[in-house]
């Protein structure tokens, strides 16, 4: 059976995965964790300069490290960054040890919450909605394979989501728990 005590939010840049795993670790009472923060903490650098000084190689593989390390992890809600779906190592980690969602927003929206963001090394380029959509090209078929649910978050509350979220956590633990019934000990379900 798939472990459903963490919960992993994948997406893209601007889709809001800090914020609303924030929201959804206060409200489950589990720790928050966001992936590149711990990068940063574990490196004492930040992402932009990761990828100035190691290339997007280097960073991939630390973040990969970082990701193999968070979900063996109990209990928690982990916002990964927007590119750790492209190492299949991070997609088996992901799948295996945790309920995934995939967060998603319009080109438009990931646009808008992120056009005042210098932290974000990839969209450092003239025109950042075609780099989007050429990211997002190669990194949505890996965001669906890899998600247990797709949750879109245009427009809506961070609150707003984190109840779809626990919403449709909680109707998957219960088919599951009807599909595996436990038997109880006189051999009667």
């Amino acid at each position: 059976m798939k472990p459903t005590d963490n919960i992993f939010l994948i997406g893209p840049m601007g889709v809001g995965k800090t914020t609303i795993g924030r929201v959804l670790a206060d409200h489950l009472q589990m720790q928050f964790v966001d992936s590149d923060r711990e990068i940063e903490e574990s490196t004492g650098a930040d992402i932009p300069w990761i990828f100035d000084v190691e290339g997007e190689a280097g960073f991939r593989l630390r973040e990969a490290k970082m990701i193999a390390e968070l979900t063996t992890r109990r209990g928690i809600v982990l916002a990964t960054g927007g590119g750790s779906v492209l190492a299949a190592a991070n997609r088996d980690n992901l799948r295996e040890h945790g309920f995934v969602v995939y967060l998603r927003a319009s080109l438009s929206q990931q646009l808008e919450r992120t056009s005042r963001d210098r932290n974000r090394p990839l969209l450092q380029t003239e025109n950042p909605a075609a780099r989007i959509a050429e990211l997002m090209k190669i990194r949505e078929p890996l965001y669906r394979e890899t998600a247990d649910i797709v949750v879109d978050t245009n427009r809506r509350s961070p609150k707003m989501v984190g109840q779809e979220i626990i919403r449709r956590l909680e109707k998957y633990r219960a088919e599951v728990q009807e599909s595996n019934p436990v038997e109880s000990p006189g051999g009667e379900h």
